[in-house]
């Protein structure tokens, strides 16, 4: 979101490639009114701007990290390792376990390093989107509302 609003949600991706599930997140983000901004920082090829932008993030109010990763899927583990803050893991299709790798790389984290892990691919990706809004929720009534509102959509045959 590129605005003068604190973004709330950083949604962190390891490839350009991860755009689509990237998109999907932000739009639903958007759609919850939750300012939020998005960067392309591997775990693997950049990890001392990734340590950088964790710290500015946390600086600068950002409360939830969402981070989407295929393959090792390494970069929701590093950034928990680098923030108390809640992050979540979004598991994406690529290379020869067609995601299941990603899954069992974002799953098991060691005790004290906790990663919630969604669902392979765009799902994932919009269920973190909800989740964030959940997290949020418990602080921001405003943010609480929308997400009643777009579950109540939701029942109602909306997608």
């Amino acid at each position: 979101m590129t605005s003068s609003t604190t973004p709330l949600v950083a949604i962190l991706s390891g490839s350009a490639s991860d755009d689509a599930a990237v998109d999907a997140c932000a739009e639903l983000l958007g759609t919850l009114g939750i300012a939020h901004e998005r960067r392309v920082l591997s775990a693997h090829r950049q990890p001392d701007a990734l340590r950088a932008y964790v710290a500015d993030a946390e600086a600068r109010g950002t409360q939830v990290f969402v981070c989407m990763a295929g393959m090792a899927a390494q970069l929701p583990g590093v950034v928990a390792s680098l923030t108390a803050l809640p992050v979540l893991g979004v598991p994406l299709k690529g290379g020869l376990l067609d995601g299941l790798d990603a899954l069992l790389c974002v799953v098991q984290m060691p005790v004290g390093v906790p990663v919630a892990a969604l669902a392979v691919g765009t799902a994932g990706a919009k269920n973190a989107a909800v989740l964030a809004g959940q997290i949020l929720g418990l602080a921001n009534a405003q943010i609480a509302r929308r997400l009643r509102e777009y579950r109540a959509g939701l029942a109602a045959g909306g997608r």
